[in-house]
């Protein structure tokens, strides 16, 4: 319902043998430029801020480029790009355009490399200078470095004072420009340890060039790179010589695929993605593990290798809730359980009265979680169904019998998306007056004044939509009572991994529990829970703790949920409203490979999260609650 926007999704394809391969195989030299077209509009879901991609011509001359970019701003930028690397053919004759040894020698993006990239800000920096890849240019092929990635790093700070101190100098003070630097700094170091060891060894000239390319060693580069780096990431890079690399970060956070065959390498963020472009099947496509990268080296041998110690697995679970691709088989699997762990819950807010009920979702990515609540609805259904006609034995008449079979679990698309409303143009009240048409209902699909209408959703984060649309939107349809169920946990802390939600006071469970705490004179634990943070702040050698913790400890989840719905609840609504959310149990049982659950728990996986989420907490104090 509400739109999260995520830091980004990745592409790779390497071809494995020569141009003309694939074009007497598969009728085109751009067999790999399609293939990563694929690749990226098949992820569009993961950025729409801007898109760019890079190759590398691994048989150019000394003259002629080798290395390409090109990038583009905006929702069509996919389109964009490969529309721009078009239109350098549109003046050459067909004949050569569609020649691979001729594309080869002359054509650019006519090569063997190709790495793509979809951005989503959550940093708030925009503009096409920082829409990846990014690229470091050099005389040497070598050392020339191209950089694209999923990440977020919460120790930047840190990361620029290190790389400063030796005398880099960062054209901007961004976490990718910071990533670049450090990338090319030990790139230029491993390069030039080979050129001495090259010159020892009695090579010179292009001897000397052509041994730095065999020999270079990228794990090293990364290894020398990446231990400095708290957060979570997955980067892929190409250098001008022919490498290509990914690197999934050692805790897990960010996710990473890739499919290997005689003829092609390829990477992406999402595993259905890869099945899809290169009709394979499941068990062909494989997840980097935790602090893993593959290897592609200028002669095209291909390698995976344990880069960084791996760390406790924090895999996110809501890449499985929310971002990730419904159509994995494994991710459709758990949003269904998802679905399946809320009968309980929902039937006790209901009073169990399953007649006068009518259950859906809000469309689009909570479908698959209310497919799994409605086959848990019907398990509980057949087994009243099996008690009472066991308890009637052979004396169950024919109209009882009618009257049990003809109870039904209800289920009806009530909420519509409609439109995507402009609604910049207007501000204030009229601003939500077009927010609220944003949603549709399905006129008739209850019984008004008796009918409890029971709605679920992947997530409530802001609430907003929820606020200014939804609940106003199906209140029109007189229910009795609107239940609203999330799939996920309680979203009670902000990431600092890669999803936009970072700001404390637009959480309505903060928001609530600010309230809750407001409304019992608790004041005292708001500022003890500030003191402690600032103080924790300043010292030096100490392990950090996450003092938020301390303002939800003094109430239950229902409590919680209980004034988010009163905060929720627009003024004017007929009925009655109640929220109903997923425990942390249920999540992990539903996602047990996926056990990354700071936005629910607040247990940080590095110490660079915990750090961020008591700044983000002095912040809103010193801007919002100390303020007034």
């Amino acid at each position: 319902m509400e739109e999260l926007k995520h830091e980004c999704g990745v592409a790779m394809v390497r071809l494995l043998k020569p141009l003309e391969y694939y074009h007497e195989k598969y009728g085109t030299w751009m067999y790999a430029l399609n293939k990563l077209y694929l690749l990226m509009e098949k992820q569009h879901n993961r950025g729409q801020e801007g898109a760019g991609l890079a190759c590398v011509k691994l048989e150019a001359n000394p003259g002629e480029e080798y290395m390409f970019r090109e990038r583009a701003l905006g929702t069509d930028a996919i389109t964009e790009i490969f529309n721009a690397v078009h239109m350098l053919y549109k003046d050459i004759p067909p004949d050569k355009v569609y020649d691979p040894l001729f594309a080869k020698a002359n054509l650019p993006f006519a090569g063997e490399l190709y790495m793509g990239h979809l951005r989503y800000s959550t940093t708030g920096k925009s503009g096409l200078s920082y829409i990846h890849p990014f690229l470091r240019r050099n005389n040497w092929r070598a050392k020339n470095l191209a950089l694209c990635g999923n990440f977020n790093l919460t120790n930047v700070d840190e990361v620029f004072q290190e790389i400063t101190a030796i005398g880099q100098h960062p054209r901007k003070y961004a976490d990718t420009y910071i990533m670049l630097e450090q990338f090319g700094h030990r790139l230029d170091r491993e390069v030039e340890r080979l050129y001495r060891e090259c010159e020892t060894e009695g090579l010179r000239g292009m001897d000397i060039t052509h041994a730095i390319e065999d020999r270079i060693n990228m794990a090293n580069v990364i290894r020398r790179t990446a231990t400095t780096w708290d957060g979570g990431y997955v980067i892929c890079g190409i250098t001008g010589s022919g490498e290509s690399f990914c690197v999934r970060d050692p805790w897990g956070i960010r996710p990473a695929f890739y499919y290997t065959d005689d003829e092609i390498m390829v990477v992406a963020s999402e595993r259905p993605v890869i099945q899809t472009v290169m009709n394979v099947k499941i068990g062909d496509v494989k997840e980097l593990n935790r602090g893993e990268a593959i290897f592609v080296n200028k002669k095209g041998s291909v390698w995976t290798s344990q880069v960084l110690e791996q760390k406790e697995n924090k895999a996110c679970s809501f890449e499985r809730i929310y971002f990730s691709r419904g159509s994995d088989a494994d991710i459709y699997q758990e949003r269904k359980h998802l679905g399946h762990n809320l009968v309980e819950p929902i039937l006790k807010t209901i009073d169990y009265d399953l007649r006068n009920t009518v259950f859906s979702f809000i469309p689009n990515t909570a479908e698959v979680a209310s497919y799994g609540m409605i086959e848990g609805l019907n398990d509980y259904l057949n087994e009243i169904k099996r008690k009472k006609i066991f308890e009637k034995g052979g004396s169950l008449t024919k109209e009882e019998l009618d009257d049990i079979l003809s109870m039904r679990v209800r289920s009806e698309k009530v909420a519509i998306k409609d439109i995507k409303l402009r609604t910049f143009i207007a501000e204030g009240n009229r601003r939500n007056d077009l927010a609220a048409h944003v949603y549709d209902i399905t006129w008739g699909s209850i019984v008004p004044y008796k009918d409890n209408l029971v709605v679920i959703d992947d997530s409530i984060v802001r609430g907003t939509t929820l606020k200014q649309s939804i609940i106003g939107i199906l209140d029109r349809l007189n229910p009795k009572k609107i239940v609203i169920v999330s799939s996920s946990p309680q979203v009670r802390y902000p990431d600092c991994y890669g999803i936009d939600m970072s700001r404390m006071s637009e959480f309505i469970a903060f928001k609530a529990t600010i309230e809750l705490l407001k409304d019992r004179g608790m004041h005292d634990v708001i500022l003890q829970a500030y003191h402690k943070a600032r103080a924790q702040k300043a010292a030096d050698g100490i392990e950090i703790v996450n003092y938020v913790k301390e303002l939800y400890a003094p109430f239950t989840p229902q409590e919680i949920s209980t004034k988010m719905a009163e905060l929720l609840t627009p003024k004017g609504t007929k009925a009655k409203v109640e929220l109903v959310y997923q425990d942390l149990e249920g999540l992990h049982a539903s996602c047990p490979n996926h056990p990354g659950d700071w936005y629910f728990s607040g247990d940080y996986p590095t110490p660079g999260g915990t750090r961020l989420v008591n700044q983000s907490f002095i912040n809103y104090m010193e801007k919002e609650y100390l303020a007034i």
